[in-house]
């Protein structure tokens, strides 16, 4: 996707895709419009006043932009940080101008690994246990993506008056550095410089044979329930990102296979700890036994992270005591708050404390391909406003559909559904 929106101070709503514009339009051409080249006059930017607007081209697969130059994959190396084999065949590009973002949103799979190329970008992260105070929401419906209700950037406190609770890590990303997002962190990014480029890899977890079953649940549920409604009702509730509303039998076709796939995860994981087991007990003496107890009874939860979901040996564990995020990636440091001017407790990170400098890495010469890009119109006025008295109009006093969903597929029910579900099933 790509999105864009009026330069104007941000709105007290998210600009989510639904709201965006679209056009097609190649590399060269962005670059000139962001140049302000009077070639853009006639071009695919011509509606569109750089110094109003701004653009983005995201979630570019490489594999798909340079399949016809494979030798491009291996200028990207994630074997540095602990992922040897992984290249640029499993990353994607994200290309932008000053003021492009993206709303603040959770991913439901795997660990993030972002690399800064040009321009930089400023990143706001909520740790997970603040995803009560973000209000979450599937409207747009993703997969694998939870949206906030909240525009971090602007939040309406009248609105979403716990947002005031939630600690935000923000960290500007520089070229060169890599930042790493752990396995459910909320984040908002915006780009900050004229012209930005991103490139990411998803870390595939163990933990994400459950959160597909989850995200099965969720599928089936929003599809059934939008699905329902009177299409004239104007309410786009998909993203761009998916291409149509899936019937109930394929989306109940797909929980069976997310459910499927999670046994079969959870038997192949018994067996290889029964062995691992059975060959540790012949080789320890009763006293390394105590030790290794006591390793793990104590383990950092940074430690333990890295050890189950990465499936690390123990070997390496006891070493990644000593160095909890492997040996390219530093910890971000707890340090004082400060109450931020957006109403949350904002944790300034130096980007020393959080980044590393990609050692000897080489990135291929991005070449000028089409790609689309997104152009937004102005915001429109939130269906819920307050009015000036900060009494709730009138709209704001019946329930919508998307209020149950809302409650229904919030991601502690649906992880609770889940559990529930994969019990059923295991008996």
């Amino acid at each position: 996707m790509a999105g864009a929106e009026s330069r104007r101070p941000p709105a007290p709503v998210p600009q989510f895709e639904t709201r965006c514009n679209y056009v097609k339009a190649t590399l060269e051409e962005f670059l000139a419009w962001s140049c302000g080249q009077p070639s853009c006059l006639s071009g695919p930017f011509s509606c569109y006043e750089y110094s109003k607007y701004w653009a983005y081209a995201d979630y570019k697969y490489i594999a798909r932009i340079f399949e016809d130059k494979p030798e491009i994959f291996q200028d990207i190396r994630w074997s540095d940080f602990g992922f040897p084999g992984r290249s640029g065949k499993e990353s994607t590009l994200w290309i932008g101008s000053e003021g492009a973002n993206t709303p603040c949103h959770l991913d439901s799979y795997g660990c993030n690994l972002v690399l800064q190329v040009q321009g930089r970008k400023r990143w706001h992260l909520f740790p997970p246990g603040d995803t009560s105070f973000l209000y979450p929401t599937r409207i747009p419906y993703e997969e694998s993506s939870i949206f906030s209700k909240v525009n971090v950037a602007n939040p309406d406190l009248k609105r979403f008056p716990e947002f005031r609770n939630t600690t935000a890590h923000v960290v500007t990303l520089s070229p060169g550095q890599v930042l790493l997002v752990p396995r459910h962190w909320w984040h908002y990014v915006e780009s900050i410089d004229p012209i930005t480029v991103s490139i990411n890899s998803w870390i595939e977890l163990d933990a994400d044979h459950e959160a597909r079953v989850e995200e099965a649940i969720t599928r089936m549920l929003v599809c059934a329930i939008k699905s329902a409604e009177n299409p004239g009702a104007g309410d786009v509730w998909l993203n761009p990102t998916e291409v149509e509303a899936t019937s109930h039998e394929i989306n109940l076709q797909y929980l069976n296979k997310a459910v499927s796939a999670y046994f079969k995860c959870q038997k192949a994981s018994v067996s290889e700890q029964a062995c691992s087991s059975s060959t540790g007990t012949e080789q320890r003496t009763s006293a390394s036994r105590k030790r290794k107890k006591r390793e793990v009874g104590c383990e950092p939860e940074g430690c333990r992270l890295l050890t189950h979901e990465f499936g690390f040996s123990s070997f390496k564990a006891e070493k990644l005591q000593k160095i909890p995020f492997g040996p390219h990636l530093i910890q971000v440091l707890p340090q004082p708050q400060e109450t931020s001017s957006m109403g949350a407790v904002a944790v300034e990170s130096d980007s020393r404390d959080l980044l590393h400098e990609n050692e000897g890495g080489h990135f291929g010469k991005l070449h000028c391909t089409r790609k689309q890009l997104v152009m937004s119109n102005d915001c429109e006025t939130p269906a819920h406003q307050m009015d000036s008295d900060s009494s709730p109009n009138a709209s704001q006093t019946a329930l919508s559909t998307n209020d149950l969903l809302d409650c229904l597929v919030n991601p502690h029910v649906i992880n609770l559904v889940a559990r529930l579900l994969l019990e059923r099933t295991r008996v």
